[in-house]
């Protein structure tokens, strides 16, 4: 197992961050297939991919020979025998829930053989118990991508007490690989990445809630202020308010009371107003 021998991946979930993921798998020269139990959500993935691509030609920062080399490695299925066969290397990146994840990973750990790396990109959840349904939990690790992910740099690979070091080094090196910074992490409630950012998030919301001033005005004070790239209630929006809230109920359990999520989030989720994804959050979006 080593990232420089990954010739063939698969990626369980087609949305927002599995066609991202993939989408920077196949621009790095790894042959891929998009997973999804919806044979319509797979279309809509694959259909991004190319219109971010093409996106990326039309501004420059993407060679049209790039490009096109993307879209011939890239293939989706809704079999999941077509998309894990003769990989190195699984992705999963479906909704934030535990029973969800497990049932794949259990699945997933009897169908491919010891030398296959198996990573989740959950942005919360406990990666052990995410392993500890496979025979193998050694070759089990977290890979945290960010939104979008064609873009963002980090990566955290998110190591547990059983992780081995093989597996640990093929995710770091794969991160890079793919033009990532990678961090390693410690398997612990909201690892890094999110344990800090939802915090500073929730109390934006709060401000909002209380009137304290305007999502606008906040962001502005943060980006401004502190040297944000982008304010916590636009990156709110661009994360989706359901997945920032479900992410605050796993902390709050985890972790107490700081963690515990404004009404106002979670009467926007009722609402649907789950952010760019729907066309309106704390901001409006055009589609």
């Amino acid at each position: 197992m080593n990232a420089a021998s990954i010739r063939n991946a698969a990626v369980i979930g087609a949305g927002t961050m599995g066609h991202g993921i993939a989408q920077v798998l196949a621009m790095n020269g790894i042959a891929v297939q998009l997973y999804d139990v919806d044979a319509a959500a797979v279309e809509r993935g694959l259909a991004k991919v190319r219109e971010n691509l093409d996106k990326g030609v039309e501004k420059g920062k993407v060679d049209a020979k790039v490009r096109d080399a993307a879209v011939a490695r890239l293939s989706g299925t809704n079999e999941i025998d077509v998309a894990i066969a003769n990989v190195q290397c699984v992705v999963e990146a479906v909704p934030e829930k535990l029973e969800l994840k497990q049932k794949i990973f259990a699945d997933l750990g009897s169908r491919t053989g010891p030398e296959v790396l198996l990573a989740t990109n959950t942005s919360s959840l406990p990666i052990t118990r995410i392993a500890s349904v496979t025979p193998r939990p050694e070759r089990v690790v977290g890979m945290h991508f960010f939104n979008p992910v064609h873009i963002m740099k980090l990566v955290e690979v998110v190591v547990t007490e059983r992780s081995s070091d093989e597996a640990v080094k093929t995710a770091m090196e794969l991160a890079v690989r793919m033009g990532k910074d990678p961090i390693r992490v410690a398997d612990s409630p909201g690892f890094a990445s999110s344990r800090l950012g939802i915090l500073i998030g929730l109390e934006a919301i709060r401000m909002v809630e209380s009137g304290v001033a305007s999502a606008r005005d906040i962001d502005k004070a943060m980006t401004l202020g502190y040297g944000f790239p982008m304010g916590p209630l636009e990156l709110t929006d661009h994360v989706g308010l359901d997945v920032r809230l479900s992410i605050a109920q796993h902390l709050f359990k985890e972790l107490g009371e700081r963690f515990a999520p404004p009404a106002l989030l979670a009467e926007k989720v009722r609402r649907g107003e789950l952010g760019k994804k729907s066309g309106k959050g704390f901001y409006e979006w055009k589609s």
